[in-house]
């Protein structure tokens, strides 16, 4: 009896570790977008190492957040429109706080700059 118990321990496992590596959105695909993004303001903003991981911490959580809005208001837009601008304005006010106010005019400069490309398409 044992054995048919673990065995059958052994086979949800390896259907949970499958699954999970199928999940292109899954934890690691969070992460690598937070990683993604963040090594983009990084360069722009010239972060510092501690700065750096901060952001990156933001990032994942804003990212994160901008899933979960996504998920539960998707049969809502206007109300999904309304927690995606208050997720994205805390956003912008957290990382205000981790930037030095030149950093964050860079960013807000490079930010307006990929805006106004992606509204001429």
């Amino acid at each position: 009896m044992k054995k048919v118990y673990l065995l059958a321990l052994l086979a949800l496992g390896t259907q949970t570790a499958a699954l999970a590596t199928i999940d292109p959105d899954g934890p690691s695909g969070l992460q690598a977008r937070a990683t993604t993004l963040t090594r983009t303001i990084a360069q722009q903003a010239k972060l510092d190492e501690g700065q750096y991981l901060k952001v990156k911490q933001l990032n994942l959580r804003m990212l994160t957040e901008v899933d979960d809005l996504k998920t539960r208001f998707a049969a809502d837009p206007a109300i999904m429109d309304q927690q995606l601008a208050s997720a994205q304005a805390r956003y912008e006010a957290e990382l205000a706080s981790v930037l030095r106010p030149a950093q964050y005019a860079v960013y807000q400069q490079a930010r307006t700059s990929m805006t106004a490309l992606g509204a001429a398409k």
